[in-house]
């Protein structure tokens, strides 16, 4: 990176403010006051669910986008399996990495990674924030789970740069995270300050390898943790943090840090862990001082004053010497420097959709027939344990979902379970949803025996998600097995309980097709 050379004139100060900022915004449909932040200098915008419908709108929204300003920025989080925004309505047609961890094959991996980078591409999307990078060294981690690869470092560090290789030979950037790593947290930093109280030895061994696999591979951008790591910085979150960010992530490696030169963005910055502690405006400068070039401000914060506030703010804080111009204008340069690559690479300026799958439905956003990449990456993820009291079944049976709160990171627009594949393979398939209230209500005992008599002689199929993380719902596994034995169960999170029933699944993840190869499990298909 060239020695950067401040120009504190209004009017650059306000473009390198614009440039740096990573906002979302509502509607199908480019708003008029980020048409005309595009002209000022706004350098990214950011995609949710809320702003898809199908491949042909998105397409249609980021060219609206690049007619102002072609070099633009397109960001989605689009990690695949639990955690999708193109195909939020309908699931998603990859497993996520804890699926593509259990198969542990690189070359899948890559092949997954550059088939959703394609229709990435081929929406306009130029740079995704993924793929997690976090070592699930905590089953119980409210937030991560099924959105890492594993709990080994090398397992993790291999399929991370196996997976930047093959997005970013579509022309899509990845975004690693969450730096310095998330995986052995007990909070999720969507609602509060998580920490990781471990030594330094343990972080080089454990959360920082995939970190440096990632570098290696050429990943394009850093996303920034709000976690507190007392072992680097005892004060300040990683997000916010010099010694973090500048004397790990960037400084040289043989001074003990990463060497990194590329592009670092902060996870969410309207996240309680930094919003509710330090203030939305404060924070943005606080991470721009520390080492982040560039903003992300998605969630709930979709509206033009946010961005105005937070660009007078920026500017405030070179005037008033909170932030060096020196380390905006890199900031800036650095933000630049990857829409430049992204426009060349991805030729998403052109919008072309790809086509939507046959047999879905119009605005599914699944990606094209001719690829069955990530149903075979699903039936692949599968880990079955079968009894001798196990035949498949050929009759309808009676779907149970036992459906805990969703995280933040995961939403609860996406539909998940196997209930419409089964019926689909046996008509007149009955379902019921089931949350922890309905069963807290009644107990498991009670629930497991209604459950029962409402299935009637059905086969029970219980779909759950983490039960280990949940005591409601291993206490009704545990109910309901020990009086129907013949049940079979689908663990659709991260399989650390014991496996119970006639037939166990684990699908390591709720993703569409994971639940199309578990019931293909159940009629003997696979």
């Amino acid at each position: 990176m060239t020695v950067i050379t401040a120009d504190t004139s209004a009017d650059t100060l306000t473009r390198d403010a614009l440039t740096v900022l990573q906002p979302g915004f509502r509607g199908t449909e480019a708003p008029d006051w980020v048409l005309r932040l595009l002209g000022e200098g706004l350098g990214a915008v950011a995609l949710f669910s809320r702003n898809i419908e199908s491949p042909e709108q998105v397409a249609r929204l980021t060219a609206q986008l690049r007619a102002v300003r072609p070099d633009i920025l397109v960001a989605a989080d689009e990690e695949g399996g639990d955690v999708t925004r193109l195909e939020a309505r309908g699931g998603s047609s990859f497993p996520g990495n804890l699926a593509l961890g259990a198969v542990d094959d690189v070359k899948l991996t890559r092949a997954v990674a550059a088939e959703l980078g394609r229709r990435l591409a081929a929406c306009g999307v130029n740079l995704n924030w993924a793929p997690s990078a976090d070592v699930n060294s905590d089953p119980d981690n409210p937030v991560i789970g099924v959105r890492s690869f594993g709990a080994e470092p090398e397992l993790v560090a291999r399929n991370t740069a196996a997976y930047i290789e093959g997005m970013q030979s579509a022309g899509v950037a990845t975004s690693v995270k969450h730096f310095p790593g998330h995986g052995d947290t007990g909070v999720d930093s969507h609602h509060a300050m998580p920490l990781i109280d471990v030594d330094l030895e343990t972080l080089r061994e454990r959360e920082l390898v995939p970190f440096r696999a990632a570098i290696a591979a050429g990943t394009k951008a850093v996303m920034s943790a709000h976690i507190l790591v007392p072992a680097l910085d005892a004060e300040l979150p990683g997000t916010l943090s010099t010694a973090v960010l500048m004397g790990l992530l960037r400084a040289p490696r043989e001074e003990g840090g990463l060497g990194y030169d590329g592009l670092v963005v902060t996870d969410g910055i309207e996240m309680q862990a930094i919003s509710g502690t330090y203030g939305l405006e404060r924070g943005t400068v606080m991470a721009l001082a520390a080492g982040c070039d560039a903003i992300c401000v998605g969630g709930g914060l979709s509206d033009e004053q946010t961005v105005l506030d937070l660009r007078d703010a920026i500017v405030r804080a070179v005037r008033e010497g909170d932030l060096p111009a020196e380390r905006l204008a890199d900031a800036a340069a650095r933000v630049r420097d990857l829409a430049a690559w992204a426009a060349q690479r991805s030729g998403a300026a052109e919008g072309t959709a790809p086509a939507a799958p046959s047999g879905t439905e119009p605005g599914d956003t699944g990606g094209d027939a001719g690829s069955d990449i990530g149903l075979e990456a699903a039936r692949r993820a599968l880990r079955i344990t079968r009894t001798a009291a196990f035949t498949p079944l050929t009759k309808a049976p009676y779907v149970a979902a036992l459906t805990p709160v969703a995280n933040i990171a995961v939403g609860d627009v996406t539909p998940w379970g196997i209930a419409a594949d089964l019926a689909k393979l046996l008509p007149g398939t009955v379902t019921g949803t089931y949350p922890a209230r309905e069963v807290e209500e009644q107990g498991a005992d009670a629930f497991a025996a209604g459950l029962i008599e409402e299935a009637g002689d059905r086969t029970v199929v219980l779909v759950v998600r983490d039960a280990h993380r949940h005591r409601w719902m291993a206490d009704t596994l545990a109910a309901v097995t020990a009086r129907r034995p013949g049940t079979v169960v689908v663990e659709m999170g991260v399989p650390q309980a014991p496996a119970t029933g006639a037939l166990h699944i684990a699908t390591h993840g709720a993703a569409r097709v994971c639940g199309t190869a578990a019931a293909e499990a159940i009629v003997g298909a696979v």
